[in-house]
């Protein structure tokens, strides 16, 4: 299989599953949260368009990507998609544009360019949210 020839939404589909768990990963055995509705909330704050949108403007403004990882994201940026409800276009372009370098990462059994995007990103996320 060779990603780089996939679809980028399909390549965020993935992604956003893989995401997903290292995110409740660092839920409950990082920061120790097991009770499902703090688990909810706390979710919200990370699995984010938004936050990714953000994560994403930071790790272009400071080179924290490769040129195929910024390649995928641009392709997944750029791709036309399914409606969405309450985003903005461009915020959920650049959510799809995260989650295909995760899909792509994943495909290609890069779990620790993974874990090294994820840790970036929770700091990133970390660093905005007040207690």
């Amino acid at each position: 299989m060779r990603p780089e020839l996939m679809n980028a939404l399909t390549l965020a589909y993935l992604g956003d599953a893989v995401f997903e768990v290292y995110i409740r990963n660092y839920l409950i055995v990082d920061k120790g949260i097991t009770k499902p509705n703090d688990l909810q909330k706390a979710a919200v704050q990370y699995v984010s368009a938004y936050a990714q949108a953000g994560f994403m403007k930071e790790a272009l403004k400071n080179d924290w990507l490769s040129e195929e990882e910024v390649r995928i994201y641009k392709r997944g940026r750029n791709t036309k998609g399914h409606g969405v409800k309450n985003k903005t276009t461009l915020t959920h372009n650049q959510s799809s544009g995260f989650e295909a370098i995760i899909g792509h990462l994943y495909l290609l059994e890069e779990h620790e360019r993974i874990g090294e995007i994820v840790n970036m990103y929770k700091q990133y996320v970390d660093s905005l949210i007040t207690d």
